[in-house]
Formats: structure tokens, sequence, C-alpha cells
């Protein structure tokens, strides 16, 4: 505790605010993540590809995978994973296979899911739109108005 001793002998405390903690350094938890990430490259993208589901095999879905552009990623290729190779020599942990591609295919990709999402919002849109009747206007983000009451309820007579 800190503080001053008084004339009359009793302590004075040190007002909270102005008292300064010696700073320690706590260690601080971190769980281990399931899968090992590889150290990034320039230019390439990685995602775990499932192989497996509930112990059955998925060669449809890595056969997918390969034709969208996802490529294997060798063992060899990456030793700070420190993971032994599946029997292709491929990096797998658990039924997932790391895989590969270039950054800008990535993109590519994501752009061209996007602008699909985008059409069917449209599509969904413009759809609801079309039962639009100006005697019983259907929700519109597009105009808002504000009126105040005349008469009852704003305290005018």
């Amino acid at each position: 505790m800190s503080g001053r001793i008084s004339r009359d002998g009793a302590q004075e405390r040190t007002p909270r605010n102005l008292q300064t903690r010696e700073s320690s350094t706590r260690a601080v938890y971190v769980p281990p993540s399931s899968l090992p990430a590889p150290e990034p490259q320039p230019g390439w993208s990685f995602r775990w590809i499932a192989t497996a589901v509930l112990g059955q095999a998925t060669p449809q879905n890595v056969s997918k995978k390969t034709r969208e552009g996802w490529e294997p990623v060798r063992a060899v290729d990456h030793p700070e994973l420190m993971l032994a190779p599946d029997k292709n020599g491929n990096v797998e942990v658990g039924g997932l296979m790391l895989c590969k591609m270039p950054t800008e295919m990535v993109d590519a990709r994501k752009d061209y899911y996007e602008s699909q999402a985008k059409a069917q919002m449209e599509s969904v849109d413009n759809n609801f739109m079309r039962n639009n009747d100006p005697r019983m206007p259907l929700f519109s983000e597009t105009k808002s108005s504000t009126t105040r009451g005349v008469g009852f309820g704003n305290g005018s007579k």
C-alpha cells in the first residue's frame, strides 16, 4: 500500500488515480487450431477441401474443386506444417486436403458469384414489385415521408 504518514501518525492514502501498477506481462492462452495454416505465399490463396465426410470418401467434391482451379498442396512444399503426407504426397488432415489457387482466380470466382447473387436479388425484387398497385403500394425503400397529425393528439384545439 502506498501513502504518506501525516503529522498525527495516521497514514494518508494516495488517490487511486495517481497510483501506477507495475506493468506485468500475462500469459494469454490461445487454443490451437484444428487445421494448421500454411505460410502465406504472394499470389496464392489456400483452402481446405473435404475429401471425406463422416468416413465416406467424396471424390465428386474433390473433382469439382480441381475443375474450379484448386490444386492439392504437396507436403514436401510446406515442411512448416510438420504433417505426414497422404498416399499421394498431399497435405491432408482428417478428411480435409489443403489446396491452393492463384489469388486472381479466387477474386474472379468471388466476383462471378457476387454478380450471380446480385442478379438473383434484383430478379426477386422485380418479381415482388411487379405486383405493386398504386392504391395499396408495397414496401419500397426508395421513398419515405413523415407527416404530423392535425387535430387530435398534437395539443391544439
